[in-house]
């Protein structure tokens, strides 16, 4: 059995925060170019492949970053109410609840996943169980865009965006995230890290991480 924090929790996080965290990162992206650029550049690789995915996607700004890109998008979250926002700001944009630790998608389905942040929350068996999704409902050649703190150490809020809440921040190595992708199957995995935009965010480094389900070979 996998332990880890509890999604009860996480999804009460985010329940309670909703609407402020809707205000607060709507724009989330307007301010952070590497993140444009990032997207850009995930949308230019996927190409015409359907369907795309944003697990963990919040009030829903990146899957509409995208959608503007041309790349329809679709997201999915833990948390009913930030999925009320999401719907009430872009409603004509597809939500839908999940969970990115059993995800209710066929095997093989998905073209591309894009996950801003949604490992943050998770204890690192949550994060291999988390990956080991992604590659399961992943097309062959499908690619997963993610990012996460860098870093070792976790940070307990009982405050955010002033409310009152109970969850723990995680950081994690780019040993441990290779290594991890590695052990799920992924390929082609590449991390781009950077520094953190003075006044716009939390004052961490990031890393961007790109990685490719393979392609099975043809037997001779």
């Amino acid at each position: 059995m996998i332990m880890g924090q509890s999604l009860s929790k996480i999804e009460k996080v985010y329940d309670t925060v909703a609407k402020e965290y809707a205000e607060t990162f709507f724009y989330e992206h307007e301010k952070k170019p590497k993140d444009q650029d990032i997207l850009c550049r995930f949308s230019q690789e996927i190409g015409n492949r359907r369907p795309v995915w944003d697990f963990g996607c919040g009030p829903g700004h990146t899957a509409s970053y995208l959608t503007k890109l041309g790349l329809q998008t679709s997201g999915l979250d833990l948390s009913e109410k930030i999925l009320e926002q999401a719907r009430a700001i872009h409603p004509a944009m597809h939500f839908r609840r999940g969970n990115i630790l059993e995800l209710e998608f066929e095997d093989n389905l998905i073209a591309g996943i894009v996950s801003f942040y949604s490992i943050v929350h998770f204890t690192e068996d949550q994060v291999k169980l988390a990956f080991r999704e992604a590659f399961r409902v992943l097309q062959p050649g499908g690619i997963f865009l993610f990012t996460f703190h860098i870093g070792e150490n976790t940070i307990h809020l009982d405050q955010f965006l002033n409310k009152e809440i109970d969850v723990d921040f995680m950081f994690f190595t780019n040993d441990f995230i290779w290594k991890s992708l590695k052990d799920s199957g992924f390929a082609k995995i590449e991390m781009i890290a950077r520094e953190p935009y003075p006044e716009v965010e939390y004052q961490s480094r990031r890393s961007y991480v790109f990685a490719i389900k393979p392609v099975a070979r043809k037997s001779p």
